[in-house]
């Protein structure tokens, strides 16, 4: 049985604290040294560990890709496993709200903190260990290949149009992405499906210009005033999306604990939680609708005038079977049909990015589950994610006869995109132990 004690504890924690040390933030106005670099230390990490043919390739207009390889055994049909992770992560935001230095990893309490150490730079490291320890490489019975991304956190999806334009260079018979995460600490998990998302932007215009309350207000409409009645009608009085057209799908998964979810997303004591029907569903399969950012005179100096445009941003994650832009359609056709007075619209469709069903049925999953349960010595939890992550789901689409396995070693502590992100170290040494097994597993098989 592969256990964590098969993996190299102390490189595997090295080699996601040097990770961790450089800023590769791949967004716009950030710098490009970092990111540049990363992906450097990524291809070294990955010639160390035995891949051949490790390369940078380049992505237009976005962060380059790392990708290597190690060709099956000639004359055989072992399988082809292809490991994803990628390497640029979010900002690290306030200075003030972190304990400890963003890029510096630091460890409290068995967890080690910094950006990227959950998402998702402890997938690069975990998949580096796995490889070191499985030894000859050419030797394991299978081929396996490893690809790298720089531009995940941007959700561009240009990575997704290379892979279409070269679908042998990168085709695998299964899919191991290391940029899940588990339900709790020490829990192993498979993630079997994915929320899409769409974006849109709504403008709302109804003057040509301010014009004192005192003078208009009572008649002209206040464009402000009739944003925040569209934004009303996106949910019933139960909280429920009310756009129509959204797909919508039950679960079968493993449930979801409602006051641990309160504790985790700090609902504070006596708000209730918004939508009906099992939580999981809300979380996980069923449409959600946010409003996560509006442009109109902010309280501070706001003077008594009726507001002649406002904006907001609709964030809406959706049910893995959703068509994303049907989806938005039907946000910008329920906007056109609940708006009041008259008003001026205009929308611009800024994001969007399907969601995914990966299945937890077929041999490679039921092999995922095995090891998990060996690396981590306890049971495994299925369970789907609110999150979208839209090279899945590409390659769901590119490789449709392919399967798929979605863990990693993040856990609901973990706080990706916040300050404070940090990862368990025992899962951390878990979910290595686990990717081995698996390797072994499928190689033995092939």
């Amino acid at each position: 049985m592969t256990t964590d004690t098969d993996i190299d504890q102390g490189r595997l924690r090295a080699d996601l604290e040097a990770l961790v040390a450089l800023p590769s933030v791949a967004f716009p106005g950030f710098p490009t040294e970092p990111v540049r670099a990363a992906a450097d230390l990524t291809e070294e990490l990955l010639r160390e560990a035995g891949l051949e043919d490790v390369v940078q390739i380049d992505v237009p207009g976005a962060a380059p890709a790392v990708f290597g390889q190690v060709a099956p055994p000639a004359g055989s049909d072992a399988p082809t496993v292809l490991l994803y992770a990628h390497y640029d992560v979010q900002p690290a935001g306030p200075e003030d709200a972190w304990t400890t230095p963003a890029f510096t990893a630091t460890e409290r309490d068995g967890r080690l903190y910094g950006r990227g150490t959950a998402d998702d730079k402890c997938g690069i490291a975990l998949h580096v260990a796995a490889l070191r320890a499985l030894g000859d490489l050419r030797a394991a019975g299978l081929g396996i290949k490893v690809l790298v991304e720089g531009e995940e956190e941007t959700g561009e999806g240009t990575l997704s149009t290379l892979v279409a334009a070269d679908p042998d260079r990168f085709r695998a018979d299964a899919f191991v992405i290391a940029d899940g995460s588990n339900v709790a600490t020490g829990t192993p998990t498979l993630t079997t499906s994915l929320r899409g998302f769409a974006v849109v932007e709504v403008t709302v215009s109804t003057l040509r210009d301010f014009v004192h309350s005192g003078v208009a207000g009572g008649a002209a409409p206040d464009a402000l005033v009739a944003l925040s009645r569209i934004i009303a009608t996106l949910h019933d009085e139960d909280g429920d999306v009310a756009v129509a057209g959204l797909d919508r799908l039950p679960w079968d998964g493993d449930a979801l604990d409602e006051e641990q979810f309160r504790r985790e997303a700090g609902v504070l004591d006596g708000v209730a939680l918004v939508g009906s029907g099992p939580l999981a569903e809300r979380l996980l399969t069923r449409p959600s609708v946010t409003a996560v950012g509006i442009d109109a005179p902010t309280v501070r100096g706001a003077g008594n005038a009726l507001i002649p445009s406002a904006r907001a941003k609709l964030s809406m994650r959706l049910a893995p079977t959703q068509d994303p832009r049907a989806a938005a359609d039907a946000l910008v056709a329920h906007v056109r049909a609940v708006a009041p007075w008259g008003v001026q619209l205009a929308f611009e469709i800024s994001a969007l990015a399907p969601g995914a069903l990966l299945g937890g049925e077929g041999p490679v999953a039921t092999a995922a589950a095995a090891a998990l349960e060996a690396g981590y010595a306890a049971p495994v939890s299925r369970i789907g994610t609110g999150g979208a992550i839209p090279l899945c789901a590409d390659l769901a689409a590119i490789y449709p006869d392919a399967e798929f396995v979605l863990w990693g070693a993040g856990d609901d502590r973990s706080r990706i995109h916040a300050a404070d992100e940090s990862v368990d170290l025992g899962d951390l040494g878990r979910a290595a132990a686990a990717e081995l097994a698996l390797l072994r597993s499928l190689g033995t098989a092939g």
